[in-house]
């Protein structure tokens, strides 16, 4: 695949990618599939490389009980699509998959830098993820997509609901005092209401839940790796 700059792509294209992410989003299921945080959870992120050409995506395993790194991936992919809001996940999920499918151990949840149903077609990344691999899957927003809520306290693991179109999509999370919140919605095998405490419990010091924070440090290139 070779990297399409916004101007070569025709709005047909666009049109039939809106078309597949309504389609699959009529495939995401809300029931829960985990009764609490299990023993292998996996965060993924993405960062680019040669001006955007490049896909560079990370998956870091931890271990369920003490949030440590068990394993990790790194996947470069030649980017098909440039950054446009809404048509993410067809920019970075082939790199995602392929980091997901080099981990040893499958997960059993994958957070996601990113959004689940919160999103214009209720198919943001972690959803899209999600209904492809069939794992539990829950994206984690650092900024709003769609939805209004009310502002969370000023206190760690303060929070409001999260509403699209008269529905509640998710949550708004204070996960560090001080700090923007994140918005928080499932992407599939996860009920909105679940998707809360399993990202409270991989809460630690920082304002990014631990499997998706070690993903976007690796993706960025902040602790050297790769």
């Amino acid at each position: 695949m070779r990297f399409l700059p916004p101007a070569d792509i025709a709005p047909a294209t666009l049109a039939e990618l809106r078309r597949q992410q309504v389609e699959l989003a009529a495939r995401v299921q809300l029931d829960d599939r985990l009764s609490g945080l299990p023993a292998r959870v996996a965060g993924v992120d993405s960062g680019f490389e040669d001006e955007g050409r490049i896909t560079r995506s990370v998956a870091v395993r931890v271990d369920g009980l003490t949030l440590q790194a068990q394993e990790s991936t790194l996947a470069r992919l030649p980017t098909a699509l440039p950054y446009i809001p809404g048509l993410l996940s067809f920019r970075e999920l082939p790199a995602v998959l392929q980091a997901l499918q080099q981990l040893q151990e499958a997960p059993q949840l994958v957070l996601v830098d990113g959004h689940g149903i919160a999103h214009p077609r209720g198919l943001g990344i972690a959803a899209h993820l999600g209904v492809l691999t069939g794992l539990p899957s829950i994206g984690v927003g650092k900024s709003r997509l769609v939805g209004d809520y009310a502002e969370p306290g000023p206190d760690r693991g303060d929070h409001a609901p999260l509403f699209h179109r008269g529905r509640q999509v998710g949550w708004v999370l204070r996960s560090k005092p001080r700090c923007n919140p994140l918005f928080l919605s499932p992407g599939n095998h996860v009920s909105v209401e679940a998707c809360l405490p399993l990202v409270l419990a991989c809460l630690t010091r920082y304002r990014l839940p631990e499997p998706t924070r070690l993903a976007d440090r690796i993706a960025s290139r902040r602790d050297g790796g790769g």
